[in-house]
């Protein structure tokens, strides 16, 4: 009996323990934007997000920024009619094309050496997003749960730079810091000073964090600037100002190894789901167990992340590697494939359908969010036109299944060259044109779905698009 005993209290103290290791990391003291942060990896250490603690400081900084519950009141009518417009299918669904501009902040590093990453790690975030984003059959972002939800909406590297020129969506900066130690440091320097105007530009910054231990930084993966529900204090100089808005992640943790297995990457953060995890809450998505560690949910969630079809949750979890549910009183086990949790990035495949309410609800509504799909940054520069070479030219046949042409009126001048891109902007093909016989391109190789084909004939273009089916 004795021994029945104390098996049992040590059983009790083992479930305990494991019940509470969610919160237990955050008694260390440590502090960011003034705050004490509120959860760090018991297993090594790192801080997946900071972003409920910046946006705690926003608030106080800036009083005219709405507070939680008034942006709740603001955005929730126009969550309903949108998850209503859903349910009913009254609206016409379109994918959203939101202009992204990555700023690689660096010190002087060689391109593709530590922070200073290469362009097919940043292309391979982009990927991975938008795998992500649009719940893409035969990729890690694919689930096939009853909830899950393509977002139909897709990120694109800027084509465009704010003075008109064109970009390939990355931008390269040398700040001649070779690691940012302070929220101060990066809030006040780093991204006004590299900033491109929000309203036409997703910002993302990518840099080094200090890794030194009395570093504010050291340990974070990144953190977003949460949405505004009005115009109001949007251009204040003082906290959640259109400067800042945006996503900072750690380069260690940007881009997937998986795609471009270049650099140096955390381990278990290297499938690009942090920028996933951090984008979503630029568009007005919370942790899912709502940053608290109630579990009740009334009729409206608002004990947790506004959002019903996320069972409830106590605390954030850091792995999938067994069935959780710190709610037990509540329906649903964790949802620790969602996005919205801490879990490793081979972990996440899943937005919900109410999540996609309310980052739809965003794009509409919100202050430099609803500016973003309409944005000339979408679109390449206004160049010279040679409208003699393009005015009448088409692709056939489109659908394409082996091949297509390229069609040019008989008499005109043939084009310099033509580049084949994907849905991503990948480029696939690309060939210089010497004679008509190379204005057929074999397709046949290439993937179901949708193509776009960049005709260059000097400094003018035109690209039109096609199907491979």
């Amino acid at each position: 009996m004795k021994t029945n005993s104390i098996l049992k209290a040590f059983t009790l103290l083992l479930m305990s323990l494991v019940a509470t290791t969610g919160q237990a990391q955050n008694d260390t003291g440590r502090k960011v934007f003034g705050k004490s942060i509120q959860s760090i990896n018991p297993h090594n250490g790192l801080i997946k997000c900071i972003s409920t603690e910046y946006e705690q400081s926003l608030q106080e900084k800036n009083p005219s920024r709405a507070t939680t519950e008034a942006f709740e009141q603001w955005i929730a009518p126009k969550v309903a009619a949108i998850k209503n417009n859903m349910l009913t299918q009254k609206s016409v669904n379109t994918v959203i094309s939101i202009p992204v501009v990555v700023h690689v902040i660096h010190n002087g590093d060689a391109l593709g050496s530590n922070e200073n990453i290469s362009d097919a790690r940043v292309i391979s975030q982009i990927t991975v997003l938008n795998q992500d984003f649009r719940r893409m059959l035969n990729t890690n972002g694919y689930n096939e749960n009853p909830v899950g939800a393509d977002m139909e909406v897709e990120f694109v590297l800027a084509k465009r730079k704010p003075d008109g020129t064109a970009t390939t969506g990355i931008d390269r900066v040398n700040l001649n810091v070779a690691s940012w130690a302070t929220e101060s440091s990066v809030e006040t320097n780093l991204k006004p000073n590299t900033s491109w105007d929000p309203t036409q530009y997703f910002n993302i910054w990518v840099c080094a964090f200090s890794t030194s231990s009395s570093a504010e930084l050291n340990g974070v993966l990144g953190y977003a600037q949460f949405p505004d529900s009005s115009g109001l204090g949007g251009l204040d100089a003082v906290g959640g100002a259109a400067n800042t808005d945006g996503v900072i992640i750690d380069y260690r943790c940007f881009g997937s190894k998986a795609i471009a297995n270049t650099g140096t990457y955390f381990t278990d953060y290297d499938q690009g789901r942090t920028a996933t995890h951090e984008i979503g809450h630029c568009f007005g998505l919370r942790h899912i167990w709502g940053d608290t560690s109630s579990c009740t949910v009334n009729a409206t969630d608002s004990y947790k992340d506004y959002c019903p079809d996320t069972p409830a949750a106590a605390n954030e979890n850091y792995d999938c590697n067994a069935t959780y549910d710190s709610c037990s009183a509540a329906a649903g086990n964790d949802m620790t494939e969602n996005y919205m949790d801490y879990t490793n990035d081979i972990c996440m495949n899943t937005f919900t359908l109410n999540q996609k309410g309310r980052v739809l609800a965003v794009i509409q509504n919100s202050p430099r969010r609803n500016t973003l799909p309409t944005s000339p940054a979408l679109q390449a520069p206004l160049l010279a036109q040679r409208f003699d070479l393009f005015d009448n030219v088409k692709l056939y046949p489109n659908p394409a299944n082996d091949f297509v042409t390229i069609n040019i009126s008989e008499g005109l001048e043939l084009p310099d060259s033509f580049d084949i891109y994907n849905a991503m902007g990948q480029l696939v093909n690309h060939t210089k044109v010497g004679s008509s016989t190379d204005l057929t391109a074999n397709t046949s190789g290439l993937s179901k779905g949708v193509y776009f084909i960049k005709i260059n004939k000097e400094t003018a273009t035109k690209t039109l698009p096609f199907i491979k089916k």
